[in-house]
């Protein structure tokens, strides 16, 4: 994500209101109509009723046309079969799905994102004080040059003016030699790869609330000092290399906590939990009491489950990068004003997140819907793989579906074939219950076919597959 691309459009979809770009990775990256840019002379030719491709676009408003964005435009009249496009990776493949591209490029710095494309300044949200935001808006305004855009990101809020113009000079610098390149670069081709994922954890996540950083490797810190030193040197205290014998992620029990992050259940101090359950077209959280009994108070004793499990959810999520929609069932509580709390908490919890999240009023059911935005693959779809076994199903058939399907199937083919046996050969642990538990109903089977049933034990296949064989 962030990776900029000069790539060939190779299928638009009207339907769809989308375009299929190859990049030069394994699947061509989709492009949304809304996510294209319009450059002006692309516009004035719009407005003069004609988009270069052979259609008529004199119904198209001005209003449609004065912006840079494509929204309300359709996709056939923007781009077609074939043409090149310079794009960037705005959210990452996930599961079967190729990248998100847009071609409205942001380039992100320490204290700004550059938006070459647009005239526009923007304040993180995270940056609530009013005069705080008028100010940082009025130098901005007065550091910019005309008809480009910036957003000031949260840990900006305290910058000197200096860092913040020096940020916004190597930014458009930067521009400058991504356009340079895209001019001789082949197609498809990569124009400029975002920074490692060191320097980009340092870039976004380093702030003056960290209180340290350790790295294991020296060539990785020694590249560190050095970003640390021109971008932000009143940090470079913060970081230390570590030396000792065992691996950093042993010593600081960073690895237990990664197993714990794969797990369903995730325990709560009280001695409940919560479910956590992903499927492809959303997560859901159910709250549990566990072995919490409380004291005195049953209402009490859920209210307070609720309570911890509210900020654990809200760590889980920024922990797993849980994304897309979210549906968690805490537990019924009767009291409206339990429930108020527990909402006011959740919403206070998920402040923390960097992700955008839309929260919708907790129902008289004790469910909350919510979405995340998702940027890229969760910690489960990164670091798991769907079970070679079940294919992901997360379930078997039960030894005893299985030892009956196959009754069935011998007591419905039997008429059909000849010979005096029929050799069923299953998996191991189907072949135990069937010459154990269901031995009798072997028996009388083979007394209604008139045949003998010889069970074969076969370790190279799957529990849930088997074999009948009638023999002559």
């Amino acid at each position: 994500m962030g990776n900029i691309y000069l790539g060939r459009v190779v299928r638009v979809l009207p339907g769809m209101q989308a375009a299929f770009v190859d990049i030069g990775l394994e699947r061509t990256g989709f492009l949304y109509v809304d996510d294209i840019y319009v450059p002006a002379s692309q516009r004035r030719q719009l407005a003069a009723g004609l988009n270069g491709y052979g259609r008529d676009t004199s119904a198209i408003t001005a209003e449609q046309v004065d912006k840079p964005s494509a929204h309300g435009l359709k996709i056939e009249d923007l781009i077609s079969e074939g043409q090149e496009v310079m794009t960037q990776i705005s959210k990452d493949p996930i599961g079967t799905k190729g990248a998100r591209l847009t071609c409205q490029i942001t380039l992100p710095g320490r204290n700004l994102v550059f938006i070459p494309q647009t005239d526009h300044i923007g304040i993180s949200r995270k940056i609530e004080d009013e005069d705080t935001r008028s100010s940082l808006r009025t130098m901005i305004e007065e550091l910019r040059p005309e008809e480009v855009g910036f957003i000031v990101r949260t840990v900006a809020e305290r910058a000197p003016k200096d860092d913040i113009q020096a940020d916004m000079e190597f930014l458009m610098l930067l521009w400058d030699e991504i356009r340079g390149r895209a001019s001789s670069a082949r197609i498809p081709s990569l124009i400029y790869e975002d920074l490692d994922i060191t320097l980009r954890s340092v870039r976004d996540l380093f702030t003056s609330d960290v209180d340290y950083l350790i790295i294991d490797d020296e060539k990785s810190y020694d590249s560190l000092m050095n970003f640390v030193n021109t971008f932000t040197p009143k940090l470079k205290n913060k970081i230390s290399l570590y030396r000792g014998e065992l691996p950093l992620f042993e010593a600081y029990g960073i690895d237990v906590e990664i197993s714990k992050a794969l797990e369903k259940k995730v325990w709560l101090r009280s001695g409940g939990y919560i479910i956590i359950e992903n499927t492809e077209a959303l997560t859901v959280i159910d709250v549990n009491t566990g072995r919490f009994v409380g004291k005195n108070d049953l209402n009490e004793t859920i209210f307070k489950t609720n309570m911890e499990a509210a900020k654990e959810i809200a760590y889980q999520l920024r922990l797993r990068d849980i994304g897309g929609i979210i549906i968690i069932d805490f537990i019924d509580m009767d009291d409206e004003l339990h429930r108020d709390e527990l909402f006011t908490t959740f919403k206070e919890a998920v402040k923390k997140d960097k992700s955008r999240v839309n929260i919708l009023k907790l129902s008289e059911f004790g469910l909350v819907q919510m979405t995340r935005k998702r940027h890229s693959e969760n910690l489960n779809q990164m670091m798991c793989e769907p079970c070679y076994y079940c294919a992901g199903e997360g379930v078997l058939k039960s030894r005893r579906t299985i030892c009956y399907e196959i009754f069935r199937k011998i007591s419905r083919n039997s008429d059909r074939a000849d010979g005096s046996a029929v050799t069923v050969r299953v998996n191991p642990r189907i072949a135990d219950m069937l010459l154990k538990e269901e031995e009798l109903t072997v028996n009388q089977l083979e007394r209604d076919i008139r045949k003998r049933l010889i069970i074969a034990p076969a370790k190279d296949l799957h529990i849930e597959k088997y074999e009948i064989i009638w023999q002559s």
